[in-house]
């Protein structure tokens, strides 16, 4: 599926979405100290709104590249 396909869909397959998630995810435990990561992606006339909401105990250190 290439991605001007996936940008024409209507919803996002549940599947999809929980591997969308795990990433997401993934990505918050190397920054923050989570209590969990919620991920909400809706259908809007411009496109898609992409929402993330975590709880974050606490900041990791960040690394200088």
């Amino acid at each position: 599926m290439n991605a001007e396909s996936i940008l024409q869909r209507e919803s996002m397959p549940q599947s999809e979405r929980e591997l969308f998630a795990r990433d997401i995810r993934r990505t918050a435990d190397e920054y923050f100290e989570t209590d969990g990561v919620e991920v909400d992606v809706t259908r809007t006339p411009n496109g898609y709104s992409v929402c993330i909401l975590l709880a974050a105990k606490r900041i990791k250190k960040m690394k200088s590249i």
